[in-house]
């Protein structure tokens, strides 16, 4: 059996690649910021309010909670989300961990 792409890197390095790459839609990072604003949401107060389908909706609030960066209750015939407390703060800490090994010192060009 071959070796995959995903094999040459590191754990660390496909996880968050995979996370940036949920990340990477403007359709949830609206979501993202939504939910952050409101705290919680009913599915259907995403279509209003976002202007989208309801299928682009749950298409995207699958990816997102995929990954756990967020997490649904049903509450009858609807689903609320909420941001993911420990996720959140998982991916912020693997983020800042990236941006803060940056030395602009070792950019020899410069």
């Amino acid at each position: 059996m071959g070796v995959t792409k995903t094999d040459l890197f590191t754990e660390t390095q496909n996880e968050l690649a995979n996370y940036a790459r949920v990340l990477a839609h403007p359709a949830r990072i609206a979501i993202i910021q939504y939910l952050l604003r409101t705290n919680t949401c009913c599915n259907s107060n995403l279509v209003g309010d976002l202007g989208l389908a309801q299928a682009t909706i749950s298409q995207h609030l699958k990816e997102l909670k995929s990954v756990g960066i967020i997490q649904g209750t049903v509450e009858g015939v609807s689903v609320n989300y909420c941001i993911n407390p420990e996720k959140w703060h998982y991916i912020k800490e693997m983020l800042f961990e990236l941006f803060d090994s940056y030395n602009s010192s070792n950019c020899s060009i410069c």
